[in-house]
């Protein structure tokens, strides 16, 4: 495989956990989302969006209580920024 297959999973992972964040900050901090409503609402498979929750909580941008999910304080407040 060349390196140009690694550079399109890379890019299909980011566009997976900005979808997961998007959803999870289109609602006050602290909207608590299941995981299946997650997979439900995105149109992409439930092996990407369990991946991208675990990049995402890896990260300190989300919190996960089980199978919720919701937007750490911190992202939400980055979000608020508007840069």
């Amino acid at each position: 495989m060349d390196g140009r297959g690694g550079c399109v999973m890379a890019e299909q992972e980011r566009q997976a956990e900005g979808a997961i964040l998007g959803l999870l900050l289109n609602f006050d901090a602290g909207s608590l989302w299941s995981v299946e409503e997650v997979v439900r609402q995105l149109s992409t498979s439930r092996l990407e969006v369990i991946d991208g929750l675990a990049s995402l909580q890896a990260a300190g941008l989300i919190h996960r209580v089980g199978d919720f999910v919701f937007a750490t304080r911190a992202a939400s407040s980055f979000d608020r920024l508007e840069l």
